[in-house]
């Protein structure tokens, strides 16, 4: 059965509408739970908002995005992160970026790759041992699931599983803004105490690196107060991808965190975004609390695999 830490997450609830024949009549709802109380529960489907009591439950879980949701956020993804080279292989994407983050140097497997598994592994091999890295892969789950139990049989590592958390960005910004919080710059470009402070979590920035930050089209690095908190906003088909958030041991517990992602949440909107989206490591408890607190939800895991 589902709870209130169900709201958020894409559900399907069977419910008993009535007796025929005596018979019990059963009526599936599936979409987004957007309510849960004492009374009953409300999900929002494509036919629009359906509240069900309690009492007519049958049964209730949640059920995983589609192929086509966590194939179009990865997508989004993967280009607000953009790689300086990218090759495909069939449906999937081979990333490389100077070994700056694994996200920038791994395949994307969606898709078809366009051979057998066997082959399209050994591929990714060869075109990361040709520019000095070792083979990875990024493996959506639970979409992946068979790639993931292949690469396991091959002994490839598994990365902490990451979490792609989503909100609506009315949601986001539905509570108030802080105007006794300093305001959060936000400049197309980098200066270079920003960069210090990614390149002080993230290492060394080569070329490669400063191509991921500022190819996109439309991104944003905003800043505080010399660079109490600083994160990237960047809009790609509708979305926006929140990253790089990151605020001054001294400065913590003070609402900067939340403070720059409602500035660039605003920016997003003006941009045309409706929904935002994150990546969080799923063993980062405060971080994933602090998102839950905005409104996001998990969409969807990855496991970045690499190869021994």
């Amino acid at each position: 059965m589902l709870g209130p830490q169900d709201v958020g997450y894409r559900v399907v609830v069977r419910q008993i509408v009535g007796v025929r024949g005596n018979r019990p009549l059963r009526s599936d709802a599936l979409g987004e739970l957007v309510e849960y109380d004492s009374t009953g529960l409300t999900v929002a489907t494509r036919r629009g908002l359906v509240r069900i009591g309690h009492d007519t439950i049958e049964a209730a879980k949640r059920v995983p995005r589609s192929a086509r949701e966590v194939t179009a956020l990865e997508r989004a993804a993967s280009a607000a992160w953009p790689a300086p080279v990218v090759e495909p292989l069939g449906g999937w994407s081979l990333r490389a970026a100077e070994g700056w983050t694994g996200r920038a140097n791994s395949a994307l497997a969606l898709g078809d790759p366009g051979t057998d598994r066997p082959t399209a592994i050994d591929a990714v091999i060869r075109w990361y041992a040709a520019r000095g890295l070792p083979g990875r892969i990024n493996v959506p789950l639970p979409l992946g699931a068979t790639l993931d139990a292949a690469l396991t049989a091959l002994r490839w590592s598994r990365s902490v599983p990451t979490r792609m958390m989503t909100a609506p960005l009315a949601t986001v910004l539905a509570a108030p803004a802080r105007a006794d919080l300093p305001p959060v710059r936000l400049d197309r470009a980098p200066d270079a105490a920003w960069l210090a402070v990614v390149a002080a979590r993230k290492g060394a920035l080569p070329a490669a690196a400063h191509h991921v930050l500022t190819s996109p089209r439309s991104v944003r690095f905003a800043s505080v107060e010399q660079d109490r908190a600083v994160g990237r906003g960047t809009v790609v088909d509708g979305f926006l991808h929140l990253g790089l958030l990151e605020v001054a041991e001294s400065a913590r517990r003070q609402g900067l965190a939340r403070h720059v992602t409602r500035a660039l949440a605003e920016w997003g909107a003006a941009e045309g975004a409706g929904t935002a989206f994150l990546q969080v490591e799923s063993t980062n408890g405060p971080a994933i609390a602090l998102y839950g607190r905005l409104g996001f939800t998990e969409h969807h895991e990855y496991v970045t695999r690499t190869a021994p």
